[in-house]
């Protein structure tokens, strides 16, 4: 299917703000979008408006559009959220699906330590995503991962918004990282939530 205007305008500005480079506050202007993307006004203004409905930015008529900061409530709900689902599935799964996935992500393991060997934060969020779902995966359960799936664009956002702490302590970050993988592969689903509890807190400025 042909890709319209707007839909091209919408993913643009969408993958921006959720790598991090628009940041909040950053006013963005129907004009400066328009002639930025090589496209007539009207495609961005319903990109824009989609944002908003979406909850990404806050159109001010005749001002632009303010990319908005993601409120303690959202970050921490969305948290709370992924860490039940991804305890469920190391809670249910049977000791052959944790050997598995001990296996499926040493890999995903190795890509986040050369993410950040060379401080790439994007490559580093698509593989740190990719194995926190691997969690909730092992529930095979369609309806939770569709409720995980939900919330993937705050995770995503918030890991972006944590980068500097990231690349600042890169070892603690796979220290944990690894500490999760052992805590789910022995099935230890109680120190599992606990440690993925305390790793939230620390790069999402939680409560664990």
């Amino acid at each position: 299917m042909t890709t319209t205007a707007a839909q091209r305008a919408h993913g643009h500005l969408r993958s921006r703000i959720l790598s991090g480079s628009l940041p909040p506050g950053t006013m963005l202007s129907e004009g400066d979008l328009a002639a930025s993307l090589q496209m007539s006004r009207t495609p961005v203004r319903t990109a824009l408006t989609r944002l908003q409905d979406e909850g990404w930015v806050t159109i001010y008529p005749q001002r632009g559009a303010l990319v908005r900061e993601l409120t303690a409530t959202e970050v921490r709900e969305a948290a709370q959220l992924r860490r039940a689902l991804e305890t469920a599935g190391v809670r249910d799964a049977a000791p052959a699906q944790r050997a598995a996935l001990a296996g499926r992500l040493t890999p995903c393991l190795a890509a986040q330590d050369e993410a950040l060997d060379r401080g790439d934060v994007t490559a580093f969020t698509q593989q740190a995503m990719a194995f926190h779902r691997a969690f909730a995966e092992l529930t095979a359960n369609a309806l939770v991962l569709a409720a995980y799936d939900r919330v993937a664009d705050v995770q995503q956002l918030t890991i972006a918004r944590s980068a500097e702490q990231i690349l600042g302590d890169p070892g603690g970050v796979r220290a944990e990282h690894h500490r999760l993988l052992e805590l789910a592969t022995a099935g230890d689903a109680e120190g599992f939530t606990d440690h993925l509890a305390a790793h939230q807190a620390a790069h999402h400025g939680l409560q664990p």
